[in-house]
C-alpha cells in the first residue's frame, strides 16, 4: 500500500517533518496558508524562507488548498504555531470523514481554554479519532538536513503510533513510542517556558552554573504539572521531557532561548520577538502554565517570575534575583 501524509504548516518544524516524511519514501503533500508563500515554495523546490538550501526530495508535494491537502491522505500531521492549532483543525473538519487521523507537532497549550492539544483534538473531532503528538529535541534545519535525530511518538491508540513511527522513522531520525500523551505534551510546552528563563540568565550574563541550575529546578516543575495533570514521570526522563529542555535551553537555534537572551540583554518584549521573526510559543506558554499552576496550586517559582516578566512588566534581572533569593529549602 503506498504510504501518504498530509503535514498542514508549511513553517521551518512543518516543512522539516515533511521532508523527512517524503525522504522516507512516503507521499507528501505540504500544506500552507500563504498562497504566495506556497507558489514560492513550487517553484523553488525549497522553503527559502525558512530552511534555504535544503531541496524538496520528488516525493514532496505542496498546496494552498486545505481540501486538496484533507484529500491526498487520511493522516493529518499539524505543525502550526499553537494559537492557530484549533482554527486550522476547525477548518479543516468539513474535508475530512470518519476515517482521520490526527497527529501534531505543535508545542503548546490550547489559546483559548489552556486544556493541552489532545483536548483540543478530541472537542473538534471526537474522543474516538485516532491522536498522536510528535515531539523530543528535534531543530528543524537539522530534520530537514538530515542530521540524526530521536523523538517520541505518543497516541491514544497503539496502531495510530506505530503507523506514523514507520512513516517518519529511518537511520537519521529514530522514533520512540509511547502511550503517555500528557507527560509528552506538557513537556513540549513547558520547555518553552522554562528556555526563555535560561536565556535571560545568560544574557543577563550569570553564566553555566545558572543555567544548570534552571535546567534542573525546571524539571522539578514540569514533573510537579505532569503529576497533577495525571502523567508518568518516567516519560519526563526521556526525549520529549528532559531532552527537549536541554536542547532548548542551552543552544541558539532556540528562538525561545534566543528571545530570553534578547530580555536579559535589556530589549523589550516587541523589540525581541520581532529580531527572531517567527513563532516564540514560550510567551503563551508562559500565561497557559501560570494559570494551571494556579489551578493545580502548584509551586512553579520559574515559571511564575518569566510570567511576571512578559505579562507585568517585571525586570529580568529582578526575575532571576527573585528566584536566588527564594528560601534555602531541602531539594
Amino acid at each position: 500500500m503506498t504510504r501518504k501524509i498530509s503535514v498542514l504548516g508549511a513553517g521551518s518544524w512543518g516543512t522539516a517533518l515533511a521532508i523527512q516524511a517524503a525522504r522516507n519514501d512516503c507521499e507528501t503533500m505540504l500544506w500552507g496558508h500563504n498562497p504566495t508563500h506556497i507558489a514560492q515554495l513550487a517553484t523553488e523546490k525549497q522553503n527559502t524562507r525558512y530552511l534555504a538550501g535544503l531541496s524538496f526530495p520528488d516525493l514532496l508535494q505542496v498546496t494552498d488548498s486545505l481540501k486538496a491537502a484533507a484529500d491526498f491522505s487520511s493522516i493529518i500531521l499539524v505543525a502550526v504555531p499553537s494559537h492557530a492549532f484549533k482554527q486550522t483543525l476547525i477548518e479543516l473538519k468539513p474535508f475530512v470523514n470518519d476515517k482521520v487521523k490526527i497527529a501534531w507537532a505543535t508545542k503548546g497549550f490550547d489559546a483559548e481554554t489552556g486544556e493541552l492539544l489532545a483536548k483540543t483534538v478530541a472537542d473538534v473531532f471526537s474522543l474516538h479519532t485516532p491522536a498522536a503528538i510528535i515531539s523530543g529535541p528535534s531543530f528543524a534545519r537539522e530534520v530537514a538536513a538530515d542530521l540524526p535525530t530521536a523523538v517520541t511518538i505518543a497516541a491514544n491508540q497503539t496502531q495510530f503510533a506505530q503507523t506514523l513511527a514507520s512513516i517518519m522513522h529511518s537511520t537519521h531520525f529514530r522514533t520512540y513510542t509511547t502511550e503517555d500523551m500528557i507527560s509528552v505534551q506538557v513537556g513540549g510546552a513547558v520547555k518553552n517556558v522554562l528556555a526563555i528563563a535560561a536565556g535571560i540568565a545568560d544574557g543577563i550574563g550569570f553564566g553555566a552554573n545558572t543555567r544548570a541550575a534552571l535546567v534542573t529546578r525546571g524539571i522539578a516543575e514540569v514533573m510537579r504539572l505532569n503529576t497533577a495533570l495525571g502523567g508518568e514521570q518516567e516519560t519526563l526522563m526521556g526525549l520529549s521531557g528532559l531532552g527537549d529542555l536541554i536542547l532548548t535551553c542551552t543552544d541558539n537555534q532556540s528562538r525561545n532561548r534566543r528571545f530570553g537572551l534578547a530580555l536579559g540583554q535589556g530589549k523589550d518584549r516587541d523589540a525581541a520577538i520581532a529580531e527572531i521573526g517567527q513563532e516564540v510559543e514560550g510567551i503563551s506558554a508562559a500565561r497557559e502554565t501560570y494559570k494551571l499552576a494556579k489551578h493545580y496550586n502548584i509551586e512553579m517559582p520559574i515559571t511564575e517570575q518569566i510570567y511576571r516578566v512578559l505579562y507585568d512588566g517585571l525586570a529580568p534581572l529582578t526575575a532571576v534575583q527573585n528566584l536566588l533569593q527564594r528560601d534555602q529549602k531541602a531539594e
